[in-house]
């Protein structure tokens, strides 16, 4: 039997992907089906498992893909914008504008919900919540080294940060009405305009 082009091999697994996306901003990953996925991927079930040993494991990969993009950005940031109150800033703003989007509001819902039963899947989020962790605290610490920046825990800062990104998705799951995001994002400009020494 012939083996499929790996650059196939990547398309299909996107389309899968993408579909996944789309049926959970439709009606949430937890009640998105793998029937479901493969009709909105237009591929077969049997392709689906060549791809992913089961539900759990397109969850994984859409959670490494969110990642992907969310590290990215962040190496972005650090390579060009030498102000750390901008790259925060700009962080910031791309979280919000991931709580605009339905299908990363569902999945991030459900992915808490599965961390409490599903170690591989809560040890994979920790290993890429610390990392931004990181980063975060790498930029703090530079701004307060530089003066462009208040004395604040540099580590404490980037938890808050995380927190209120996650928090923020969580709300927006529950209650897609709870609050405007213009209103928290003027509110994040505050915040964030009160570590900028003057």
């Amino acid at each position: 039997m012939p083996r499929i082009p790996q650059q196939r091999r990547d398309d299909q697994r996107q389309r899968f992907l993408d579909a996944a996306w789309r049926c959970a901003a439709r009606k949430g990953y937890r009640d998105t089906t793998v029937d479901d996925v493969c009709e909105e991927a237009g591929l077969s079930k049997g392709a689906f498992y060549g791809y992913f040993d089961h539900k759990r494991s397109l969850l994984l990969a859409l959670l490494n893909q969110e990642a992907a993009a969310v590290d990215e950005l962040m190496d972005d940031l650090t390579r060009s914008e030498p102000s750390s109150s901008r790259r925060l800033r700009r962080f910031a703003e791309s979280i919000l504008q991931r709580g605009a989007d339905a299908a990363q509001v569902q999945v991030r819902a459900d992915l808490w919900e599965v961390m409490s039963s599903e170690p591989a899947i809560r040890e994979r989020f920790v290993a890429v919540i610390e990392r931004r962790r990181r980063v975060l605290r790498g930029w703090v610490e530079e701004g307060v080294q530089s003066g462009e920046l208040v004395e604040i825990p540099a580590n404490a800062f980037a938890s808050l940060l995380l927190a209120l990104a996650d928090g923020l998705l969580l709300h927006r799951g529950l209650d897609a009405d709870a609050f405007r995001l213009q209103n928290i994002r003027a509110a994040m400009d505050t915040v964030l305009a009160g570590i900028v020494r003057e």
